[in-house]
Order: C-alpha cells, then structure tokens, then sequence
C-alpha cells in the first residue's frame, strides 16, 4: 500500500507552498507534473490489478451460489425419487457450498470496498494533475515576471546616482576648458595676423623709399629725406 500513501502525501501537498520554498520555481513546477504522471501511470496500473482482483471475486462468489444451488436441486429431486439418504449426501455437499458462498461473499465485499478507495485516489490524483496542467503556464509565466522585476529592481539599486552625476559634471568641466582653450588660441591667432599685416605695410614703406632713393640717383637728383625717418 505504499503506492496509496504516496499518493495521500500528493494529495495533501500545498502546491504553492513547495514553490515558496523551491530555489527555481519553474524548475519545480516542471518537476511536479513529472512526479503526479508518474503517480498517476503507477496508481492507475495498481487500480488495474485490483479490478483484475474483483473480477476473479466476482466469479468465485458467482460459483459458490451456482454450487449450492445445484446441490438443492440435485437434495430436492433424490427426495422426489424418494431417495432419502441421496437426499441427505447432496444437502451435505449444499452446505459446504453455502460456507464457499459467505466466505466468498465476504471476500467480494472486501475487494469491491479497496478497489472502489483506490478509484477514487486514483480519479483524485488525476484531478490535481489536471490543475496542475492547468497553472502551470501561468505560474511559470508569473515566475519568469517576478524574476523580471527582480533584475530590473537590481540594476537600477546597483546605480550609484551620486557617482553618475559626478562624472557628469566632470565631463561638463572638461568641455568648458577645451571650449576656452579653443577660444584663447583663435584669439591668438587673430593678433599675430594683425602683427603680421603691420610688419608687411613697414616692408613696404622701406621697399617705396629705396625706389624713391635710385630713381633719384639715376636722374642726378640728391637723395631725398628717409621717408620712414620720422617713423623711426
């Protein structure tokens, strides 16, 4: 009968219990369906034999009364024949018939009560395998949704606001040094252009006078005044 108690245990476990305690709850869910079809498969081959059991009471029982009752015919036609003692040995025989038909009844009745308790465990059983099907998905489902929350919630735990934020400023920092480095330089570069353009406009004076100069020797003519003396 261990097969019976094993299913009573079945029967009375808290599904969701088990998964409360289970460390993967899909896993564990999973692992029940296995384990009710294979209390299933086995409590329905026990269910088999019992019936088997039932009928071989039922036909033992069944010729027990055909037993006796052919004995009562045999006692009733010897004392027709008016056959007493004939009478007598079959009525013999009647009554060794009638103890086969209790104690055969007795063992019907028994069999019949086991294997109508096993249905019933059995029919029972199929009907928490049935519920079981039923939420499996949607418990996998709301397993797979906690666990889901559960990462999410971590992350955004795991974020250091205060370091992120830092950093932000700090890259902030870095941008407005290169922006005003970068201005600095094209400052820079605006002035010696200008430099530049007044060396270029001095070389140019000198180039005027040095022509003024020959032009003026050439033509027997003294040279006249340093036309950058007052600049200089």
């Amino acid at each position: 009968m261990g097969i019976f108690s094993r299913i009573g245990d079945v029967l009375k476990a808290n599904i969701n219990d088990m998964i409360d305690r289970a460390e993967d709850p899909e896993k564990m869910v999973k692992q029940i369906i296995i384990d009710l079809q294979k209390d299933v498969r086995t409590s329905t081959e026990a269910l088999g034999k019992a019936m088997a059991s039932q009928r071989i009471a039922e036909r033992q029982h069944e010729q027990a009364l055909r037993t006796a009752a052919s004995w009562e015919s045999k006692a009733k036609a010897a004392l027709a024949a008016g056959d007493t003692d004939m009478a007598k040995k079959a009525l013999s025989y009647k009554v060794k018939a009638d103890a086969d038909v209790e104690s055969t009844a007795q063992m019907l009745d028994t069999i019949t009560t086991q294997t109508d308790a096993i249905r019933d465990q059995v029919e029972a059983l199929k009907a928490k395998l049935d519920e079981a099907r039923s939420r499996q998905s949607m418990l996998i489902a709301r397993s797979q949704m906690a666990k889901t929350q559960k990462n999410l919630a971590s992350s955004i735990g795991g974020l250091d606001a205060s370091a992120a934020l830092d950093k932000f400023n700090r890259m902030e920092e870095k941008i407005e040094r290169q922006e005003a480095e970068a201005a600095a330089f094209a400052e820079i570069a605006g002035a010696s252009g200008d430099m530049k353009s007044f060396e270029e406009l001095e070389n140019d004076m000198k180039v005027d006078a040095e022509l003024q100069r020959l032009m003026a020797e050439m033509n027997g003519e003294t040279a006249a005044p340093d036309a950058l003396g007052g600049i200089l």
